[in-house]
């Protein structure tokens, strides 16, 4: 059984091929460029979203697809090619990435465009299984200055908050549903186990950091203006229109995803506070000096 992991070299999807790879999956990995690496065993294959051709030459022999697309102008396109493929050559199993609450918020880009690739996918007879994560944690790792030296958390989260969760959690989910034909036709919320408020946020980095770190607000102007100094004017629009959809709609699980999720993965979902203490760990070892070659 040959799986297709498309979104393998970003955050989530590398961390799918790593879960793949521990169950002794046969991985192929779309990549843009033939320099990228990748992890012994695991086979690579330039291709591009938006040339076809490319797509349905890295399906070729592959039975399974993981389904990632980055949040771009044309995600919608993009996944719908993909899957338009994947059916054409009639693949035995889809796990599509979308997102959680996808129909609450159908105001906001990326969201929608997932939504439509889940309506794609639900409206014929390739078996699938979706997966529907929330914010992920290691967003959060960005803030290294504006936490360490700012002592400001910055992501306007309200006071409701949002059950945020490890790309750790959502690529082991995203692995064990590849893995079985058990999860065809299901659709699993992926949630971290506690609500993480913008007040928690700043109040967990304040313990983890030994340092008072003040919670920035809710102000989304202020935050759209410094999203637009990082990145294209439209994508801070889309996070802007997002997190608006955060503190309007709120993002906090539902009553049995907890128990849902633990029962799939076999443990407990990660906690944001051990996210924080092994993402401190991490930076203090980046600012150790290396020693002279």
């Amino acid at each position: 059984m040959k799986i297709l992991v498309i979104g393998g070299t970003g955050h989530v999807g590398s961390e799918v091929v790593k879960e793949l790879k521990k169950r002794a999956a046969d991985v192929r990995m779309l990549v843009r460029k033939a320099n990228v690496k990748s992890l012994p065993g695991v086979e690579t294959v330039v291709g591009d979203l938006l040339d076809p051709i490319s797509i349905e030459k890295a399906l070729e022999g592959v039975d399974k697809l993981y389904l990632l697309n980055a949040v771009t102008p044309d995600e919608l396109t993009q996944g719908l090619i993909a899957y338009d493929l994947a059916k054409k050559l009639k693949l035995s199993h889809i796990v599509y990435h979308s997102v959680f609450r996808a129909e609450h918020f159908k105001d906001v880009p990326h969201f929608a465009s997932k939504l439509a690739i889940e309506s794609a996918i639900r409206g014929f007879d390739v078996p699938f299984t979706i997966i529907r994560p929330n914010y992920f944690f290691q967003n959060d790792a960005a803030f290294k200055d504006l936490l360490t030296n700012m002592l400001v958390y910055p992501n306007p989260l309200g006071p409701i908050g949002i059950s945020a969760v490890d790309i750790r959690d959502i690529a082991e989910a995203a692995a064990i549903s590849l893995m079985s034909d058990k999860h065809f036709g299901r659709t699993y919320n992926v949630n971290g186990p506690a609500i993480l408020s913008g007040p928690k946020a700043a109040s967990i980095w304040s313990k983890v950091l030994g340092k008072e770190i003040k919670y920035a607000g809710d102000n989304l102007d202020n935050f759209e203006e410094q999203m637009r100094k990082h990145g294209p004017s439209w994508a801070a629009f889309d996070i802007r229109m997002m997190f608006q959809g955060y503190l309007e709609r709120g993002f906090v699980a539902e009553d049995d995803d907890a128990a849902a999720l633990t029962k799939l993965l076999g443990h407990k979902p990660r906690a944001y506070e051990d996210f924080a203490n092994e993402t401190l760990r991490e930076w203090q070892l980046l600012a150790i000096p290396r020693a002279a070659a």
